[in-house]
């Protein structure tokens, strides 16, 4: 057997500088940014949402080490069938989607004897019955009852045949793929044994023998470096693109600014790359904790009433005095609590204490529903009727608006570090008004039922043993790490909680309740040692109750539900049992072949070498990650264990690459610079961004041509709809530029001998992407590239051109 030659690829071209399977791809991406919960990675954190499709690192890492052929046609081909978007391996995909029915099949491709496949549900009491088995479809849609199915002894290979041609039927590939499972859902194995047949013929002359992606992708970092390829991302984030890297085989290095990117990163690396041992290991630990910490807040009696019934959730709202009537009032957009259960609050007048009372009603009549939709908060009001006369008093009134040397503050006392719960003189109070609760009878079920009920007496004295323990323990808490003590720096994000609320600390966005349960899971998860149990702390730290959980659709939601810092005037915040649902979610566990590493290092003090470099940068980024996630650093900063320890634990804003200033352009060049430095000569960077301005075109390729790297290809991935996508119109999406070192070599240019060449580099590259088109049009009946990729080719050919020069009219253009 012919054996693999190091360096035989060293200075071939990269599949990915001529031929990209972008539509198909885009189609791809898109499906996978929409499965939501069902993504690898979002298990993790969901509330990092800037994670790039996995699907899209792994086109971008096979695209860059596979080479380019004189056939254009078969490498385009070899390319889809590794991405899973060939004609069998959609068949396979839509095999175990089941959204294509027997009937489908039956009535689609017009099968001879149908029976030979399928049986029915047609008795011999049936006088048709005689008939039915010699009847070929269509004619056997005059049976309207008719139901079928696979035959017991019709094959997986027959069943992939007959769905074969139905999906070539299908009008284009978003339709076939819409019936299908994403490829990354199906055993790997099975997906693609068709493959490597075909794979290993095309590349034969370079001896590649590969029956799995690890394989051929070791096989090509040979060819190309001499060595397994190695794969790094210095603004890791989600660190989607490490872990598709090392899931691929490659050695994966990532590395982030940000502590709490590195740890999604470590967990992508070691939780979902954990093998069977570390995986149970994993679990085992999380199932100690659960059982300590249920045990001791059980035996606190601060969850369980006294017939039994454990709290769920705890329904609070904001309390404020109105300066009309001196009325305390409750504060909430909506009384709504259950719509499906037609469940709200009702205020009831208590002028014996000039406040009012809140009674929960269940089975309300839709006239009750209507009224609760009109909560006492509406566009920046308090409203409420007393006595038949209604009240209207502007927010900002109660909360004592004012300007002072031209900036808006207010009356709002600022809370001190020791500070968990308001004052009694507060302007804003806070108020517990409705409890949903696990029944007692069907508690330890599967599926316990649940029912919302006034406060009592009883669940008034449960909440003040809670204040009582959080009084007595917040120093000790505070000065062991169990609890944040950091302060909540001003920012774009942050200054609102202290303007709107005057919390100046981290903790004071936790009721005492959930202060209660997390120092007493934090205590327990330090006995564990098992660093991975904290991506979960962040995962219920996130959707486990905090005062930024609003309440809807019968469920608290996550504090990020979006990328910001949100108040409300009521919340919901979870018992244990719910802490626990976030904490401890089932995650599925792969192997992962090759090494990976994970460091908190500023991009432009990276030391690793690298042959390829994928990165999305946080250029024009209008999500605030150096402030939003000082949110979970709060929690982590103290006490971090081995694995993270070295680690610095805040958020280093004045590092923080960020905006579009002179000064951010500056970070970024040094930035692509240390990479350019840290990567061989035959190796590759890819960058990432989602942006439509010009300036933004304009200052990324500047930044590039400063970094020493030269453009070799553009390719557009939609985000958006695909319906306009088809239109031509360009929709925001991600752009993928390709770029190599620059030769070292001075090289000097003028507009006048620039121009033509440009011209005609443009020219050669979209005659070639039409040429590719029609050919697999021809053959498959719809094309490659659409609008926007042949713009992107354009702007890429002319690049290609310009960023080769270093002097251009005399001036330097680096």
């Amino acid at each position: 057997m012919t054996t693999i030659k190091p360096l035989l690829l060293k200075d071939a071209p990269a599949l990915i500088e001529a031929v990209f399977p972008a539509q198909k791809l885009s189609y791809e991406a898109q499906r996978e940014r929409k499965a939501g919960s069902g993504q690898t990675l979002t298990g993790l954190g969901s509330y990092w949402k800037g994670r790039k499709p996995l699907i899209l690192a792994r086109a971008i890492i096979l695209g860059s080490l596979l080479p380019q052929t004189d056939n254009k046609e078969k490498d385009l081909e070899i390319f889809e069938l590794l991405m899973g978007f060939d004609a069998c391996s959609l068949a396979k995909r839509a095999l175990k989607n089941s959204k294509i029915t027997t009937m489908d099949i039956a009535n689609s491709i017009n099968l001879v004897q149908p029976w030979r496949y399928f049986r029915h549900n047609i008795t011999s009491n049936n006088k048709d019955f005689a008939t039915i088995n010699q009847l070929d479809f269509p004619l056997l849609k005059q049976f309207a009852k008719l139901k079928i199915s696979w035959r017991a002894d019709i094959t997986e290979a027959t069943k992939l045949k007959l769905i074969k041609k139905y999906l070539e039927k299908q009008p284009s590939y978003e339709a076939k793929a819409i019936l299908t499972k994403r490829p990354e859902e199906l055993d790997q194995t099975w997906l693609y044994d068709h493959i490597w047949q075909q794979v290993n013929q095309h590349y034969a002359e370079f001896a590649i023998n590969a029956s799995s992606h690890q394989q051929l992708v070791e096989q090509l970092g040979i060819l190309r470096f001499g060595h397994r390829p190695k794969v790094g991302d210095v603004f890791s984030g989600g660190g989607s693109i490490p872990f598709e890297a090392a899931r691929l085989g490659c050695d994966a290095y990532a590395s982030d600014l940000n502590p709490m990117a590195c740890m999604l990163t470590w967990g992508a690396f070691n939780i979902i790359g954990a093998n069977a041992k570390r995986k149970a290991t994993i679990e085992q630990a999380q199932q100690q904790v659960a059982t300590q910490v249920d045990a001791e807040i059980t035996k606190l009696g601060i969850e369980h009433d006294s017939q039994g019934n454990r709290a769920k959730n705890y329904l609070y709202c904001l309390e404020a005095r109105c300066p009309e009537t001196g009325w305390m009032v409750p504060l909430a957009p909506s009384w709504v609590i259950s719509q499906p259960n037609k469940v709200v609050a009702v205020l009831e007048p208590n002028y014996q204490k000039k406040c009012f009372d809140i009674q929960i009603i269940t089975g309300a009549t839709n006239a009750q529903m209507q009224q609760a939709t009109q909560g006492t908060v509406q566009k920046g009001y308090m409203v409420y009727s007393l006595d038949g006369k209604p009240h209207h008093t502007p927010i900002k009134t109660i909360r004592g608006d004012y300007k002072a040397d031209g900036t808006n503050k207010n009356k709002l006392r600022q809370w001190q570090q020791t500070d968990f719960m308001p004052h009694k003189d507060d302007i804003f109070q806070e108020r517990l008004y409705c409890i949903q609760w696990l029944d007692h009878k069907t508690l330890n079920t599967k599926t316990p039922k649940t029912f919302f009920a006034a406060v009592t007496a009883e669940d008034i004295t449960r909440e003040h043993k809670v204040e009582q323990i959080v009084a007595k323990n917040i120093v000790s808490w505070q000065a062991d790490g169990l609890i944040p003590n950091m302060a909540i720096e001003d920012g774009v994000e942050t200054t609102r909680l202290s303007r709107e609320r005057g919390w100046r600390y981290w903790h004071q966005l936790f009721h005492p309740h959930l202060l209660l349960l997390f120092a007493t899971v934090k205590k327990y998860i330090i006995q564990a040692n098992e660093p991975s149990i904290l991506l979960g702390l962040c995962s219920a730290l996130n959707r486990g109750g905090a005062k930024l959980c609003h309440w809807h659709r019968d469920i608290s939601q996550a504090v990020f539900y979006n990328q910001a810092l949100n108040t409300f005037y009521n919340y919901a915040t979870r018992g244990l049992l719910g802490v626990n649902e976030m904490m401890f979610g089932k995650i599925d566990s792969i192997g992962l072949l090759g090494k990976n590493s994970v460091t908190n290092t500023n991009a432009t003090k990276i030391t690793k070498t690298n042959d390829l470099w994928i990165t999305d940068p946080p250029y024009a980024d209008a999500v605030h990650y150096h402030e939003i996630t000082e949110y979970f650093i709060a929690w982590l900063r103290n006490n971090p264990p081995q694995e993270f320890a070295d680690w610095t634990w805040d958020s280093r804003r004045a590092l923080a690459i960020k905006g579009s200033s002179d000064e951010f352009r500056q970070g970024m060049v040094k930035a692509y610079s240390a990479m350019s430095k840290h990567m061989p000569d035959n190796g590759m960077q890819c960058v990432m961004f989602t942006h439509q301005s010009t300036s933004v075109w304009a200052d990324i390729i500047g930044i590039f041509w400063a970094s020493g790297l030269q453009v070799v290809s553009a390719w557009y991935i939609a985000t958006e709809t695909t319906s306009e996508l088809k239109k031509g119109g360009y929709v925001q999406g991600t752009v993928i530029l390709m770029l190599r070192k620059r030769q070292a070599e001075d090289n000097h240019g003028f507009e006048e001998d620039i121009l033509p060449v440009v011209r005609v580099e443009v020219a050669r590259q979209i005659k070639t992407m039409l040429h590719l088109n029609k050919q697999v049009k021809e053959k498959l009946g719809e094309p490659v590239f659409n609008d926007a990729d042949l713009q992107m080719a354009g702007y890429a050919a002319a690049l290609k051109v310009l960023t080769a020069y270093t002097h251009i009219g005399g001036e330097d253009i680096t």
